[in-house]
């Protein structure tokens, strides 16, 4: 006999719990529990036998060969590098990002990218009324394109007028303003998330159509509703940027079709997303000796070589406990390196505020940025600036030893490319060069140290 009980659920991760409490003991979020309707189970159903016996599994071996996905080319090239060269027919996409950042802007380009192209596109809205869509595609230069605008929530009635349509691409904004008439339970909860997550995914792999679902993120910055739908979805995306600057990162955190923290870069203006091909002369700003505390950092993103400078400054504590402040890297890394200039140089940071910041808001993830922060550090606590035309990249070990980056020769390259003539770097394999700069190899941290005050 079939039991239907209520169960309550955490809307910030998605366990499950059997009474309300204030707090989730899963994720430490407090108030986010909520009751809702447990699917009814039958004891032993699973083992029972079935009436009717489907088709055999089939199997195949791994040394089969099979044609690789075929991709549609949208026209936004950093759009396209992003997803891993076009998109891949009957596949998934979430894409998440702050409010405002631009993420119903740079998907209506995309849609009207394609119109144009000759696919039939379908744009479902659930935040926006029809004609405020219309309004922005005005602003965009996009309302000529022949996309087919639809403002809907009710899942049904979307997937009956998809069936009809049969489009090519779907856009779907947003996945949390979506309810199922089948789940009892609130729109935006866990629940109705993930199932109608689930049907979108079914009717993208049924169809061959191209879903792409826009996702809110929480406070700290990840895609809210549970994770399962990242699980469901081919490929997840993110859209970072800083408030009141002008640069948009679209980030790659999954792709099963394509390389994985894939970059691409937009810059806002008033007729919405524009491609930057050439990120590194957009992060560098203006040319010119830097002053002190300033040091480029030759990084690496997906694919593509990215220079990028990294300020820092060492100011005077006004207080008895000294200020870290860090904007696009990592707080505990900063820390680490601090340590480790104060352990293997005798530099001393513990009577001095210390902010750093990574000018044109990208964020830096990778660890052969150290070098590069603790140059910027140095030269702000000597008050000497680096080397005109000079890179700096190599992770910084606790024992201050500096150890080898990845992709050596991609870096040096681009830094040839933009004019730089010098890199400290760590000590080079045998043809990592790049014509034109001269590497000074940095094989301790303290080796760094000596070089900036003699070259300052």
């Amino acid at each position: 006999m079939s039991k239907r009980d209520h169960v309550f659920t955490c809307q910030a991760c998605g366990a499950i719990w059997p009474k309300w409490t204030g707090k989730c003991e899963a994720c430490g979020e407090w108030n986010t529990l909520v009751e809702e309707a447990a699917r009814p189970v039958v004891p032993g159903a699973l083992a029972a036998p079935m009436g009717k016996k489907g088709k055999a599994l089939a199997f195949v071996e791994l040394t089969g060969e099979a044609e690789p996905p075929a991709r549609l080319a949208s026209g936004i090239s950093e759009f396209d590098r992003v997803c891993g060269g076009g998109l891949v027919p009957a596949s998934a996409i979430l894409i998440g990002g702050d409010p405002g950042v631009g993420k119903s802007t740079l998907l209506l380009q995309v849609a009207a990218a394609l119109g144009r192209g000759g696919r039939k596109v379908a744009y479902v809205t659930g935040e926006e009324a029809e004609a405020q869509v219309q309004e922005r595609a005005r602003r965009l230069k996009a309302a000529d394109a022949p996309v087919h605008l639809a403002a809907e929530t009710d899942l049904r009635k979307i997937l009956d007028g998809l069936k009809a349509l049969k489009p090519d691409v779907v856009i779907v904004d947003s996945i949390q303003t979506v309810w199922a008439d089948g789940v009892e339970a609130a729109p935006g909860t866990v629940a109705q998330v993930r199932a109608c997550a689930h049907e979108l995914v079914r009717f993208a792999k049924k169809s061959g159509a191209i879903v792409i679902l826009v996702g809110h993120v929480t406070k700290d910055g990840q895609i809210a509703g549970p994770r399962v739908v990242e699980h469901l979805v081919d490929a997840v995306i993110y859209f970072e940027g800083e408030r009141g600057m002008p640069f948009r990162i679209l980030r790659a955190v999954k792709n099963r079709f394509g390389p994985t923290d894939e970059i691409g870069v937009f810059e806002m203006i008033d007729q919405g997303l524009v491609e930057t091909p050439n990120p590194s002369a957009l992060f560098l700003g203006a040319s010119g000796e830097r002053p002190s505390g300033a040091a480029v950092f030759a990084g690496v993103e997906g694919s593509r070589p990215v220079l990028v400078e990294i300020q820092a400054l060492a100011a005077p504590t006004a207080y008895g406990t000294p200020r870290r402040a860090v904007v696009g890297w990592d707080s505990a890394r900063l820390a680490m390196i601090l340590a480790v200039l104060e352990t293997r140089c005798g530099l001393s940071f513990s009577g001095r505020d210390v902010y750093l910041s990574v000018a044109g808001g990208l964020r830096i993830t990778e660890p052969a940025a150290d070098l590069a922060v603790a140059a910027a550090l140095i030269s702000a606590l000597a008050d000497a600036p680096l080397p005109k035309h000079c890179v700096v990249f190599g992770e910084v070990a606790l024992s201050g030893e500096v150890r080898p980056a990845g992709r050596s020769d991609l870096r040096l390259k681009e830094a040839a490319k933009l004019g730089f003539e010098q890199a400290y770097a760590p000590p080079q394999k045998k043809g990592a060069t790049a014509a034109g700069v001269k590497v000074r190899q940095i094989g301790h941290i303290a080796d760094l140290a000596g070089l900036i005050g003699a070259d300052g």
